[in-house]
């Protein structure tokens, strides 16, 4: 199947996941193209039966627009890569405007070839920009004249049928998933060179955006540090980070937080990891905290959104309410504090890991394609 997929290429776990499925469909032999601005962060290097196609994003000799109209430039370019390369598909990864454009290059093609639209919600073009007056009505529309569309999480589903109502569409639940090849649990022989050996390593992964509160990462961090010798390494960049990097200094934390910046590739980190936090106001399924899971890292998060779905209380991680650092931060220590409960837990993450593995998530996207082309083959005949 020839399978096009656009996505945000940038820091994120949308265009993570969109990213991954891409690579795990092609060594399942289908033929995919990304139709984006950028090469997606997680596309490193050729694979086979890949193929990157890239959305102009300048005006060329002629300046008409004072903003530059990406939306139709993409609609155009997923058109062209559509018949040229004669897509069965376009998967699209975020309602806008991606579900948008999808929906107009279809349009352009209509009486020419067939092509069929699914779209995955992944969290905030829901709960944050689609819910917005401005997108309110085309997220609506866009959502619903899809042939199918995926949430990866059954609160984020629910909350599209809250929010949006979407009586025509039936929205499928396929969760996130974790390529266990890579991100496995490790034998580190040290800290990597970020600590001493006698320090627990604390890990937060994001792109440092206001849901994702990393200021209570620090000062869930600053309380674990007052009970033990410990260092937090953070990251990924943005919008955030001289905030978190205050805390720090506010709290007298700074000597024992690292800000690494974005990174391509975190397993490692992750597998020298004791402790993961994610203190996010929401989050839709929370991939940084599986991936930290499959990893061997337990996890310190919020009880919001659909982390509950990936994180067992008690069992393979820690949840509070969302804010509630004083609870977190003892419940770390206590964990911290006795390597029986750790390994426990650390055990039981690597198993809630293994439920959520791309062998098993992706044969469901393969499932799907399946189904909406064969309807689209009924309906022809």
């Amino acid at each position: 199947m020839k399978i096009g997929i656009t996505c945000y290429p940038t820091y994120g776990g949308s265009g993570a996941v969109a990213t991954e499925l891409g690579l795990d469909l092609a060594r399942r032999g289908h033929e995919v193209h990304f139709i984006t601005y950028d090469s997606p962060f997680r596309l490193r290097g050729y694979v086979e039966r890949v193929y990157f196609h890239q959305v102009e994003t300048r005006m060329g000799r002629y300046p008409l627009f004072d903003h530059f109209p990406y939306t139709l430039a993409l609609a155009s370019k997923q058109h062209e890569v559509a018949v040229r390369e004669g897509l069965d598909l376009l998967h699209v990864h975020y309602a806008i405007p991606h579900a948008t454009t999808a929906f107009l290059a279809r349009e352009m093609l209509r009486g020419e070839r067939d092509i069929q639209v699914i779209t995955t919600l992944h969290g905030t073009d829901i709960t944050l920009v689609g819910q917005e007056s401005s997108f309110y009505a085309i997220t609506k529309f866009s959502i619903e004249r899809s042939d199918a569309v995926t949430a990866v999480s059954a609160y984020l589903r629910d909350e599209t049928y809250r929010a949006f109502g979407c009586v025509s569409c039936d929205l499928q639940l396929i969760p996130n998933f974790v390529n266990l090849n890579e991100y496995q649990p490790g034998e580190p022989t040290g800290r990597l060179g970020l600590a001493p050996d006698d320090h627990k390593l604390i890990t937060h992964v994001s792109n440092f955006r206001e849901v994702k509160r990393v200021k209570d990462v620090i000062r869930v961090f600053a309380r674990i540090h007052r009970a033990m010798p410990a260092t937090l390494v953070m990251i990924g960049d943005g919008p955030e980070r001289e905030d978190a990097e205050n805390e720090a200094r506010e709290l007298g934390v700074t000597h024992d937080v690292k800000f690494l910046g974005r990174l391509d590739s975190v397993a490692s980190l992750l597998q020298a990891s004791d402790l993961f936090v994610l203190p996010s106001q929401n989050e839709s399924f929370g991939l940084a905290a599986l991936e930290a899971m499959a990893c061997g890292s337990p996890v310190v998060a919020s009880r919001a959104g659909g982390l509950p779905e990936v994180v067992d209380d008690g069992l393979n991680g820690i949840l509070e309410p969302v804010g509630s650092v004083e609870a977190m931060g003892r419940r770390a220590v206590e964990l911290l504090r006795s390597p029986e409960r750790h390994a426990a837990m650390r055990g039981a993450a690597i198993a809630k890991a293994r439920e959520f593995s791309a062998d098993r998530v992706v044969p469901l996207y393969e499932s799907l394609y399946e189904e909406v082309t064969r309807v689209s083959r009924r309906h022809d005949a």
